[in-house]
């Protein structure tokens, strides 16, 4: 992710700002990526602290017009949860911007969410048709903690969901071209194998046993679905990593050049090369302070290859159908 100039003032905005340091409220632009001072502001602005703009007074920005469904309010902590769950959103809508996904210059259907809380009975999170469900009660970090502990993951963050579903939803958009599906099967599998079968071996019987060689994660071993929304989740985590560290102003010598953008990089193998070898360093940095791997995953030839595959259609599929 950038870090954005003050539109009226010295110093720095990042992404999530509502007001720069003196108070001076400010809102995003995701058509201009940039921040304005000016209204229209979201009409989500004082409900959940959405900082993008609207086309108008009243309306809402681009991200919450997608929302369809919003979580019910009397539920505990449903609305502080909905507003990490779609400043999440917002943030990943914004990466895949960067490759056309689902701007105005994009001519495809737009995925639609339903944000919803989690009253006695747990929301399964998934996609259908263009539509992405996910449950907010996901923002609570013991309750994600919990989940990861019981499914054996070692990374999930509402981020990490939001990635997973849309991949999933982008996959359901490139399935309607004529020339994907074939290269698809080739590189993952076929889909058309039975789902819930297939999910119920993997949560009884586990991954098969050289699934490292194979797949980026467990869960990627389930069924060629999984692995695709495995994989792409997983390359718009390597790409953002490096875009935010770049961002930062940070430098290595792994970087091809001063400022250089990774949404821009149309070789996969050098983008993969430099996210994996930045990695390992910021790794080594959370270690100092006594925490987890920011990046806890070993990226095998086979995993490789389908990140470029990802990569590949990613970088132009939102051109098409």
């Amino acid at each position: 992710m950038r870090v954005f100039s003050n539109p009226v003032g010295s110093g720095s905005l990042w992404f999530d700002n509502l007001a720069t340091a003196d108070g001076s409220p400010v809102a995003y632009d995701p058509q201009a990526r940039a921040f304005l001072p000016m209204p229209p502001f979201c009409v989500n602005r004082e409900v959940i602290g959405c900082n993008w703009i609207a086309p108008e007074q009243g309306a809402f920005c681009r991200s919450c017009a997608m929302t369809a469904l919003a979580p019910d309010p009397s539920i505990p902590n449903a609305i502080p949860n909905w507003a990490q769950a779609e400043a999440a959103k917002r943030w990943v809508l914004d990466n895949l911007g960067r490759w056309h996904w689902f701007r105005p210059e994009d001519p495809g259907t737009r995925p639609v969410f339903h944000m919803l809380a989690e009253g006695p009975t747990p929301v399964p999170m998934g996609h259908a048709q263009g539509v992405v469900t996910i449950s907010v009660a996901e923002a609570e970090p013991v309750l994600r903690a919990t989940r990861r502990e019981a499914l054996q993951e070692p990374y999930r963050t509402m981020i990490g969901h939001m990635r997973h579903e849309i991949a999933h939803m982008l996959w359901w958009r490139l399935s309607l071209r004529d020339d994907f599906l074939d290269a698809f099967r080739a590189m993952f599998g076929d889909e058309r194998a039975d789902y819930p079968a297939a999910l119920q071996r993997h949560y009884q019987d586990g991954p098969p046993p050289d699934w490292k060689l194979r797949f980026l994660t467990t869960y990627a071993s389930a069924h060629p679905h999984e692995d695709w929304a495995e994989t792409a989740a997983h390359l718009l985590h390597l790409t953002d990593i490096t875009d935010s560290f770049v961002a930062a102003g940070l430098s290595s010598p792994e970087l091809p050049s001063p400022g250089w953008d990774p949404y821009s990089e149309p070789d996969p193998g050098r983008l993969i090369h430099v996210a994996a070898s930045l990695t390992v360093g910021v790794n080594h940095v959370n270690r100092s302070m006594g925490l987890s791997d920011l990046y806890p995953f070993v990226l095998s030839d086979a995993a490789r290859r389908k990140l470029a595959f990802v990569h590949d259609w990613l970088r132009r599929g939102a051109q098409g159908r």
